[in-house]
C-alpha cells in the first residue's frame, strides 16, 4: 500500500449535484427549483422569522413582563465564601477590592455578604449590602461592617 493507491472506501464519497447543466443531464430546465416565485430566482433571501406568509412565531406570541430599570442587582457572596478567602490569603479585611483581585466578583458589580456557612475568623468586612443573618454573624467573631 502506497499513499497514491489509497481510496476512500466504497460508496462513502458522492459526486456532487451538478444542476443546469441542460435538459440531459436530468436537471435542467428548472434547476432543481420549481416553478416561478421568489424561490426560483437568483438572489432569493427569506427574511428572518419568515414562515411563508402565516403569520409568524413572533407575532402569533403576546408581549409578556417587562425589564425594570430602577432594579438594583447584587453579586451574593456567603460568610463561608469569606472564611475560605481568609484562611487561604491570611486576610484580616476583606474589602471590595480584594473581591475583585481574587476573582470573587468584577468590578461593576454590586455586593451583598450573606449570612450562610460559618465564619470563625475576626474579620472587617466592607460590603455595599449586608443581610441581617451576616451582619449578626460578622459581630459575634468580633469584626466589623462597614456599608460601601
Amino acid at each position: 500500500m502506497k499513499l497514491h493507491t489509497l481510496k476512500p472506501a466504497e460508496g462513502s464519497v458522492k459526486s456532487r449535484k451538478r444542476v443546469g447543466r441542460g435538459t440531459g443531464s436530468g436537471r435542467g430546465g428548472t434547476s432543481t427549483r420549481g416553478h416561478k416565485g421568489a424561490k426560483s430566482r437568483s438572489g432569493y433571501k427569506s427574511k428572518l422569522g419568515f414562515e411563508g406568509g402565516q403569520m409568524p412565531l413572533q407575532r402569533r406570541v403576546p408581549k409578556f413582563g417587562f425589564k425594570s430599570l430602577d432594579k438594583v442587582v447584587y453579586k451574593p457572596i456567603n460568610l463561608n465564601v469569606l472564611q475560605e478567602l481568609a484562611a487561604q490569603h491570611n486576610l484580616d479585611t476583606v474589602s471590595f477590592a480584594s473581591l475583585v483581585e481574587h476573582g470573587l466578583v468584577s468590578k461593576k458589580d454590586l455586593v451583598k455578604v450573606l449570612g450562610r456557612g460559618e465564619l470563625t475568623a475576626k474579620l472587617n468586612v466592607s460590603a455595599h449590602s449586608f443581610s441581617a443573618s451576616a451582619i449578626e454573624a460578622i459581630e459575634k467573631v468580633g469584626g466589623t461592617v462597614n456599608k460601601l
